[in-house]
């Protein structure tokens, strides 16, 4: 063949870009020069026409089917479309994230999740995922840590409740990773997001998270549990509608320095015991084991919350 070559000026001059394989050769469809004679080439590198193409393609198949036969290698497979799910942005359908807060409110722990908090999870998440990558883990423990953000004011579910339903979904978190998580999409949100210009936006947003969770704490007061003292529910509903403007009076006289580093569901449920201590007769329906009951904190958190506003506010007896 190097005598052939060497002796045939066409031959010399070709530079055998138009390759074929033809009866297990690979041959110069221009000069004619076969290439490499009894040698099977595993990746083709020469390839110009149509046929070359579609055996290159067949040949990934192949491979890639033989591959999916082996178990450790189907599962890393299956790793990734999930992944791929979890990684779509703004054209995601969100499918895979609303079948998990599904799940989470299947376990009946009491998720109030509406469709406004649904949109705002799911406005939060994409954003964070499109200036984000990460691993698929990190991905549903940022999504988890979003929607406890979205409900962890109104709802009387504790962090550790949220935690093991989302354990037995399947979800490797705990209380550290779920704050951690937390804490990386309040700085996206910051970075991000111009909503919050000044102080009075940050305590305006914040007290209104308080009258929300005020209002949910008074209403999870059943009639009963007060039917002793009150004679009627439509005084008691009227009771409540009164309690609630007054604190929205109060919260009027609270800065935001001394909202800035407050639980704040702890913060309400001392104001709902402070305020039933202003009722005068009706001081001793909202005792302590009442809201205590109410809220899920502690006789100790609401004492210790009470004399926190009585510290702001003064004393509400007078």
């Amino acid at each position: 063949m190097k005598n052939r070559k060497e002796n045939n000026p066409e031959i010399s001059s070709c530079q055998h870009k138009n390759i074929k394989k033809d009866a297990g050769f690979y041959v110069c469809q221009d000069c004619g020069l076969i290439l490499d004679e009894n040698v099977v080439f595993e990746g083709d590198l020469y390839f110009s026409d149509s046929d070359s193409q579609r055996d290159y393609e067949r040949r990934i198949r192949i491979s890639d089917s033989k591959a999916l036969q082996d178990p450790i290698i189907k599962e890393k497979y299956e790793r990734i479309k999930t992944l791929e799910k979890w990684f779509r942005d703004y054209e995601s359908d969100f499918t895979e994230q609303k079948k998990t807060i599904e799940l989470l409110k299947s376990y009946g722990i009491g998720l109030n999740i509406d469709s406004i908090k649904y949109q705002t999870v799911k406005d939060r998440y994409l954003k964070y995922n499109k200036y984000h990558r990460h691993t698929y883990q990190n991905m549903v423990i940022i999504f988890l840590a979003i929607v406890w953000m979205e409900i962890k004011d109104t709802t009387n579910i504790r962090i550790e409740e949220y935690i093991k339903a989302s354990r037995e979904l399947g979800h490797k978190v705990n209380k550290k990773m779920l704050n951690n998580a937390m804490l990386k999409v309040k700085r996206t949100e910051k970075m991000l997001n111009k909503k919050y210009k000044n102080v009075s936006d940050i305590e305006k947003d914040i007290k209104n998270k308080i009258k929300i969770v005020f209002q949910k704490g008074l209403n999870g007061i059943a009639f009963e549990k007060v039917s002793d003292q009150i004679k009627t529910e439509e005084q008691f509903n009227k009771l409540k509608l009164d309690m609630m403007l007054m604190a929205d009076e109060y919260l009027i006289n609270i800065s935001y320095d001394h909202l800035k580093n407050l639980n704040y569901k702890a913060f309400t449920a001392g104001l709902i015991y402070y305020i039933g201590q202003t009722l005068d007769k009706k001081r001793k329906i909202f005792t302590q084991s009442l809201i205590e009951e109410t809220t899920k904190f502690s006789s100790t958190t609401i004492r210790k919350k009470y004399h926190l506003l009585v510290d702001i506010l003064g004393d509400p007896r007078k």
